[in-house]
């Protein structure tokens, strides 16, 4: 068995796309995943799966399936255990002194950028807030609050060419100790 937590982009944000955790929860067991678990209403969920379908199926699988259900469409981020345990001790702002840890962000990419796009966003530079970009995450330090920030989903969705969604250093944490489990 396998422990994947899937990262859903824009539900119940200002009262759009409205899906509550408990019915999302059934709608993951009705596909065949076990120890179903969702964080906060913001679409984390935590499940296992003993199939053989990749992390892009499994998106897939997922998307159609809330499609069919809630008649809008959900972009969904897959990345198993030890993903996420790797991004918690991969941040690069931790290592410096004076970050505070509630104004650190990972915003999840959906797929690797492309070597063209991931150079050409180096070039964009929005003091104080700051990024750094490691394979298929991107980590934030925003010390004005990721509200005030340009350094959005619609940012890096336009400029690497690919899906993404951000969760607060907090949540991601409490995603790797509830897929530890």
């Amino acid at each position: 068995m396998t422990t994947y937590i899937s990262i859903l982009r824009g539900i119940n944000v200002s009262g759009q796309k409205k899906v509550l955790m408990a019915d999302l929860k059934e709608l993951y067991a009705s596909l065949g995943f076990t120890e179903v678990t969702t964080y906060i209403q913001s679409g984390n969920v935590i499940f296992k799966t003993s199939g053989d379908l990749s992390a892009g199926d499994l998106c897939n699988k997922i998307e159609k399936a809330i499609e069919g259900r809630y008649k809008f469409q959900v972009p969904v981020i897959i990345r198993n255990a030890g993903e996420i345990n790797a991004i918690l001790s991969s941040n690069p702002f931790l290592a410096e002194k004076g970050i505070d840890p509630e104004r650190l962000h990972v915003t999840f990419l959906g797929k690797d950028p492309q070597p063209s796009e991931l150079s050409a966003i180096l070039k964009f530079d929005y003091p104080p807030d700051r990024f750094a970009i490691i394979g298929k995450e991107v980590y934030l330090y925003c010390p004005g609050g990721y509200g005030n920030t340009k350094l959005s989903n619609s940012f890096f969705e336009n400029k690497l060419k690919v899906t993404a969604t951000t969760r607060n250093w907090k949540t991601v944490g409490k995603l790797a100790e509830l897929a530890s489990f």
